[in-house]
């Protein structure tokens, strides 16, 4: 068998730090959207299960600006964590974050086309 490069074991260790960054964030992101009752113990079992897997993994480099602010979003959470601040305003901070994130990850993927009617004409 041959035996992996460096660069695909670097490619390898960013990818898995960014899905555990990812799973991180939506977990966080989603309870505090759908849960009926936000409290804090809960929140803080919650940011305390998943920080298990976020010290598994190696903390990689990241080069792109999304996933830095991925990166600076969840420092944001474990620091809300051990802060005072009410659970709505941290609601409200944590679910305005991550929606500007997924825009903008959003943004890059999916482009309109312009001029879109001039494509079809050569159909007629």
């Amino acid at each position: 068998m041959a035996k992996a490069s460096t660069k695909q074991l670097e490619n390898t260790k960013r990818l898995r730090y960014i899905r555990t960054l990812e799973r991180f964030s939506k977990s966080i992101t989603n309870y505090l959207f759908k849960a009926d009752e936000i409290t804090k113990d809960i929140f803080d079992k919650k940011v305390d299960n998943n920080l298990k897997y976020l010290t598994r993994t190696e903390k990689v480099h990241l080069y792109k600006g999304e996933y830095n602010d991925l990166e600076k979003l969840v420092e944001k959470i474990i620091a809300y964590r051990q802060g005072e601040e009410t659970i709505e305003t941290l609601k409200d901070a944590l679910l305005y974050e991550a929606n500007q994130i997924e825009k903008s990850m959003n943004q890059r993927r999916y482009k309109k086309d312009k001029h879109s009617q001039d494509k079809f004409k050569e159909w007629e």
